[in-house]
């Protein structure tokens, strides 16, 4: 089998690859949940690709998340659910549908200003088709204020829209320094947790202090996602200067003691600042 500009070929190399004997074996082991981390893994690596202004990178990567829709069409088609062709069919007909200015004569001459305004109406009318598509029992269940909130973003993207959400009731604190006394209420059920050596209950305050670490980004207008990419790269920084001040020394990180190296970022630090 060789490449090909042809989804065609994509699409017949993913079926190979699930088929049963000949088939790879971690590929026929995966599901649609084994599989959904690598899918948000590649849309990250997607954003990483433009954030650096890589294109060539980037072109590498919009491939990399197209396999990941191959493959989840392809575990579909198995099931006799879909297959990749009613994928795009789907987005073809919505993409024409939420643009009437451009495909259809009505609404033809559509001002640039009413587009979004067009596009959430017709987005209204799609939730409200796939509701009523709904087995009954669905329909008449309780039907949340947070209903709305995506599930698949995330987890520090959808903490922030469930905590707007609930704001826009009411239900919030009305001075960052009162998340600020809830932050530290949460690292002292830590403390506790320590205590008693429980590694679940840790981990559900652990989950507890970054949701109260998310509600304080939000009182104070920055985007928590974005703020933990700056010091990501910012940890990233001081640790090469660490590495490099020990290679200019002869010596490895494995060779360092604690103290050394926090001595050495604290030297990055005033590097940083200078």
């Amino acid at each position: 089998m060789t490449p090909s500009r042809d989804i065609s070929r994509l699409i017949e190399i993913m079926a190979a690859l699930r088929t049963p004997v000949t088939g790879c074996p971690w590929d026929l082991e995966q599901d649609f949940s084994t599989i959904a981390p690598y899918t948000i893994e590649e849309a990250y690596e997607v954003v990483d690709a433009i954030t650096r202004g890589d294109l060539d990178d980037l072109r590498e990567e919009l491939g990399d998340l197209l396999l990941q829709v191959v493959f989840h069409a392809q575990m579909a088609s198995e099931q006799n659910a879909f297959d990749f062709g009613d994928v795009v069919e789907a987005i073809t007909r919505k993409m024409i549908r939420r643009h009437p200015h451009v495909f259809a004569d009505k609404d033809g001459n559509l001002a640039s200003s009413h587009v979004k305004e067009v596009w959430d109406r017709i987005k209204a009318e799609e939730k409200a088709e796939r509701a009523a598509r709904r087995p009954p029992e669905e329909t008449t269940t309780h039907k949340s204020l947070l209903s709305g909130v995506k599930a698949g973003q995330p987890a520090l993207t959808r903490a922030m829209e469930l905590q707007r959400k609930a704001s826009t009731v009411g239900f919030d604190w009305n001075d960052p320094r009162a998340v600020l006394q809830k932050i530290r209420e949460e690292t002292d059920e830590i403390e506790a947790a320590l205590d008693r050596n429980d590694k679940q209950e840790l981990a559900e305050e652990t989950g507890d202090l970054l949701f109260a670490l998310v509600n304080l980004a939000r009182h104070v207008d920055a985007d928590p996602e974005a703020a933990l990419r700056t010091t990501n790269a910012k940890f990233e920084r001081r640790f090469a200067y660490i590495e490099r001040a020990l290679k200019a020394q002869g010596r490895t990180l494995e060779h360092a003691s604690l103290a050394e190296m926090d001595a050495l970022w604290n030297a990055a630090k005033r590097e940083e600042v200078r």
